[in-house]
């Protein structure tokens, strides 16, 4: 049987995977449903569809918290269902690459390394490769030449900026903040202006369909909840300028992080960067208009690659397919990691 041979970006709410024998990128739930706390019987998409909706016998865990694994046991099962094969098993000698955060501890990142090697997915090899690095590359920056170049990640719990120049990173930070922040933002706005309850699925969908940066003025969102005056349920519009107050709160320390950053570049490298502008990535992204308004608070070009949410995992998939690219990704059986085994 032919090795297996597969990419990983695991993110907060979404698990990316690129399967090299099919030539394929999916994206699946990273989500788990439990019964009385021991008993998992659904993952994946099956398992988020019932997320806010499940009886109190069931809840829905995410094993990934702020960039890093929190379950592992639960993220090993959801892995195990998602990568077997056709026939029930994995096959012999699978080989791994799984894009992770930079600015996390050496066993923080051990801990991705686990995950595969002390499973039941007989992985052969397990390489890692910074998410920052995969970003760069999933968004077509040639980083071995490149003299300067950064990204912006805004994912579901997490915001990775990574400074890189000539193949290696100079400068990140993980800001333990994402998309999750500004719809518990939007959840408390709503229930302060309009004694309205909405759940964080609701508000993920009013702040993706509001018109947070556009120049359309007045939009409103029609959202399901409960109405706390009536103690009901209803339908009420939510303004779009409480998804900007909402978003523009949660950008503040993400653009002021950016700005310190670029600060303490190497002057070449922030010429670089300032020409190329700064790249956007991650599902906020996605945002129409973010891109300007991130220019407009930094004072550098920002610009947003296509599908943003998969540059990490298009990334990882090139580090796989590039001869001149695998030495990007290292394994922590190297020298340099004797220390943990």
């Amino acid at each position: 049987m032919a090795r297996s041979i597969y990419g990983l970006d695991l993110g907060t709410y979404q698990l990316k995977i690129y399967d090299k024998k099919e030539n394929r990128i999916r994206t699946v739930k990273n989500a788990v449903a439990v019964r009385n706390e021991t008993e998992i019987f659904a993952t994946g998409d099956r398992a988020y569809e019932m997320y806010e909706k499940a009886p109190g016998e069931i809840t829905i865990e995410f094993p990934m918290k702020e960039g890093v694994i929190s379950r592992i046991g639960e993220m090993q099962y959801l892995l195990e269902s998602e990568l077997k094969t056709e026939e029930g098993f994995f096959s012999r000698g699978t080989e791994y690459v799984i894009a992770v955060p930079t600015d996390v501890t050496e066993m923080e990142k051990k801990a991705f390394f686990d995950l595969l090697i002390y499973s039941s997915a007989r992985a052969k090899e397990v390489r890692i490769v910074e998410r920052g690095v995969a970003d760069a590359i999933g968004a077509g920056i040639d980083i071995k030449q490149e003299t300067g170049a950064a990204i912006v990640n805004i994912g579901g719990e997490t915001t990775d900026i990574s400074v890189l120049s000539r193949g290696g990173i100079v400068l990140n930070r993980l800001l333990k903040t994402g998309g999750a922040s500004i719809d518990r933002a939007i959840i408390t706005l709503v229930r302060r202006h309009l004694d309205f309850v909405i759940g964080r699925l609701t508000a993920e969908a009013v702040r993706i369909q509001s018109s947070v940066f556009g120049e359309e003025q007045g939009h409103a969102v029609m959202a399901a909840g409960r109405d706390l005056v009536r103690s009901r349920p209803g339908i009420k519009e939510i303004p779009d300028y409480i998804v900007r107050t909402a978003v523009k709160e949660f950008l503040k320390p993400c653009w002021e992080a950016v700005s310190l950053m670029l600060e303490q570049a190497p002057p070449d490298v922030l010429a670089a960067i300032r020409k190329r502008g700064i790249c956007l990535t991650g599902g906020i992204a996605c945002t129409k208009g973010l891109d300007r308004y991130m220019e407009e608070k930094t004072g550098i070009p920002f610009y947003t690659v296509k599908e943003p949410h998969l540059s990490a995992i298009r990334g990882v998939r090139d580090i796989l397919l590039s001869d001149d690219l695998k030495d990007l990704a290292y394994s922590m059986k190297d020298e340099n990691y004797r220390w943990m085994r």
